[in-house]
C-alpha cells in the first residue's frame, strides 16, 4: 500500500510541473466567467444559463485534462525508460498501475475543485442559489472523470497516445449518445434500424 502511496504523489507531483493543465483550467474559468455575460442575452433564464455552462464548462475541460494526462501515463515512462527501473525494483505492475491512477485522480480532484471555486464565485456574484442539484451534478462529473482517466490508462497501458486518445474520446462519446441513440430507435419504424440503435 505504501508504494502505490509514494507512486501516486510523485505522479501528482510530476503532473503539477506541466503548464498544459493550468491553461486548460484558465481557459475553463474563463468560460465559466463569459457564462455571466452569455446570461445577459437571455430574458429570464439567467441563472439557467450560468448553471449549464458552468458545469458544461467542468465537464469538458475535465475530460481533456483526463484524457490528455491519461494517454502519456505508460508511454512517457516506456519513452525515458524510467519504467524498467521502476520495475526492476519491488514494485509489482498492479502497483504502479493503480499507484499512478490515484495520482492522477488527485490531480483531476484538484483541477476540478479550482474550476469549482471559480463556479461557485460565479453564482455568489449573480445571486444564484447553490442546490442540492449543483453539488450532486458535480459530485457524478467527477465519478465520470475518474471513469475516463481509468479508460485512457488501460488504453495507454498498449498503445500509442494517439489511439489512447481516440479510443478514450470514442468511449467517452459512446457513452454520451447511448441514451439518445436508443430514443431514436424507439421513434423510428425500420425495424432493423431500430435493432441496431438498440443493440
Amino acid at each position: 500500500m505504501s508504494r502505490i502511496i509514494v507512486i501516486a504523489l510523485n505522479t501528482f507531483k510530476e503532473n503539477l510541473r506541466d503548464k498544459i493543465l493550468y491553461n486548460l483550467v484558465f481557459f475553463g474559468l474563463l468560460l465559466i466567467g463569459s457564462s455571466i455575460l452569455l446570461s445577459t442575452l437571455t430574458m429570464g433564464e439567467q441563472a439557467k444559463i450560468i448553471q449549464d455552462i458552468g458545469l458544461a464548462s467542468i465537464n469538458l475541460f475535465g475530460v481533456i485534462i483526463a484524457i490528455f494526462v491519461g494517454i502519456g501515463l505508460v508511454s512517457k515512462e516506456i519513452e525515458k525508460r524510467t519504467i524498467y527501473t521502476i520495475l526492476a525494483k519491488p514494485v509489482q505492475r498492479y502497483q504502479f498501475l493503480l499507484g499512478r491512477y490515484c495520482g492522477l485522480a488527485l490531480i483531476l480532484l484538484v483541477n476540478t475543485a479550482i474550476m469549482v471555486v471559480g463556479f461557485f464565485f460565479i453564482l455568489l456574484v449573480g445571486k444564484i442559489s447553490l442546490g442540492s442539484g449543483l453539488i450532486k451534478a458535480i459530485s457524478l462529473i467527477y465519478i465520470e472523470l475518474l471513469v475516463i482517466v481509468a479508460v485512457a490508462v488501460m488504453f495507454s497501458s498498449f498503445t500509442t497516445p494517439t489511439l489512447s486518445a481516440s479510443f478514450t474520446l470514442a468511449i467517452y462519446v459512446i457513452g454520451h449518445l447511448t441514451a439518445d441513440l436508443r430514443v431514436l430507435g424507439a421513434k423510428l419504424q425500420n425495424e432493423l434500424t431500430k435493432g441496431i440503435l438498440d443493440g
